[in-house]
């Protein structure tokens, strides 16, 4: 005793498929966007080990190198930057080279006529070493401060912050 499929019935479920299906792939993404945070890992560490040795540094800022990767949407990318580091008695100072009047690239003595200042090539912008802006000159505020660290003899960078040498 088999029941035949009506042509009405046939529409009916074909329909109540193709709904469900498209309902699916619209709520699915919303609940994983609303639940994707709970699932998340907590972070390795963010300190990001150089290849620069803890006892190379002096009073004099150097620059070191590091590496991260960051991720952009689907895309990962590893990103080069750098920090000038340098020792303040038995503490490690490590400041970002960006300017804070334009986002130039500052220097350590790029400038003849102040040889102990960092110094912005875009507008001639001073900054003491503890980056302190110079008034008079363009920066509107002191260079970042970057969290720095040491481990197994290197030295390590982590996040970047206000200045608190100032």
């Amino acid at each position: 005793m088999s029941q035949k499929v009506t042509r009405r019935q046939f529409l009916n479920y074909s329909l109540m498929g193709v709904g469900s299906f498209m309902a699916a792939g619209a709520i699915l993404p919303m609940g994983r966007f609303a639940l994707d945070p709970l699932f998340q890992g907590e972070a390795q560490g963010s300190m990001i080990t150089t290849s620069v040795k803890t006892e190379e540094i002096t009073e004099e800022p150097v620059k070191v190198d590091f590496s991260y990767e960051q991720q952009d949407a689907w895309y990962t990318s590893e990103v080069t930057d750098f920090v000038w580091v340098y020792r303040d008695g038995d503490n490690l100072i490590a400041l970002s080279p960006i300017c804070k009047h334009l986002g130039c690239t500052v220097t350590w003595a790029g400038d003849d006529a102040n040889p102990d200042k960092f110094f912005c090539p875009c507008h001639n912008g001073l900054y003491e070493k503890n980056g302190k802006n110079i008034p008079g000159t363009p920066p509107r505020g002191p260079l970042d401060q970057y969290e720095v660290g040491d481990s197994d003899g290197f030295i390590t960078i982590g996040e970047m912050f206000e200045n608190e040498l100032v």
